[in-house]
């Protein structure tokens, strides 16, 4: 199976600013992780804060801002809004005021599991009806013949969830530091090294692989 809407291909903006998109992503996250980091001294600083909350809460109302900011560069920058950042940032406003308003922590920190079992469940669904959404989730530009794609839908579908239940057990079995660097620093990381252990298959199920090797 392969795609050819435009949604599912980079803007030029994108290719020629990759480092503003990865910026914008990652973004957000750094900021979380220092509102968490910080959250006295920035109360103390910004007294306006002290009302939100502890540091947890601070930072998820600076997440939410700078999620926020995000999408908006990005809706600027490349005229049009990642499918994955969107519903992420949506999901992002909806646990964040939850967890502020509520004053628990229980809602910004399922966010992770929510997001990643929303993705992990759509994947497999629409595997399941013989249809792939990963051209739209991760606004891929690469072109696999219908095997590679099953195979690539079903790794990434099972890593959602596995994503999934690893946050259940960080956020209900550590403390509010330890679930917040992995949020940041142990996330991320293993996305990126699942990413590149994806590269053989891409490779060897490439339509354009295999057009080179025809002629």
């Amino acid at each position: 199976m392969t795609s050819s809407h435009s949604d599912t291909e980079p803007t030029a903006a994108e290719k020629h600013h990759p480092l503003l998109k990865l910026a914008l992503e990652l973004g957000p996250l750094l900021i979380f992780f220092f509102g968490n980091l910080r959250g006295e001294w920035l109360a103390k600083t910004f007294p306006v804060l002290a009302t939100v909350g502890g540091p947890l809460f601070i930072a998820t109302a600076l997440f939410m801002a700078a999620t926020v900011a995000s999408l908006i560069v990005s809706k600027i920058a490349f005229r049009h809004l990642p499918v994955m950042p969107f519903v992420s940032g949506i999901v992002v406003m909806v646990f964040g005021s939850l967890s502020i308003w509520l004053q628990d922590e229980t809602f910004i920190k399922m966010k992770p599991t929510i997001v990643n079992t929303l993705f992990g469940a759509a994947l497999l669904g629409g595997l399941f009806f013989g249809k792939s959404l990963l051209g739209y989730v991760f606004n891929a530009a690469f072109q696999l013949d219908v095997i590679g794609w099953r195979k690539l839908t079903l790794r990434w579908g099972i890593f959602f969830l596995f994503l999934a239940v690893l946050n259940e057990a960080v956020w209900r079995n550590f403390s509010d530091e330890v679930w917040v660097n992995f949020k940041v620093w142990g996330t991320m990381p293993m996305t990126i090294l699942f990413t590149l252990a994806q590269m053989p298959l891409i490779m060897r199920h490439s339509l354009e692989e295999q057009t080179e090797g025809t002629k």
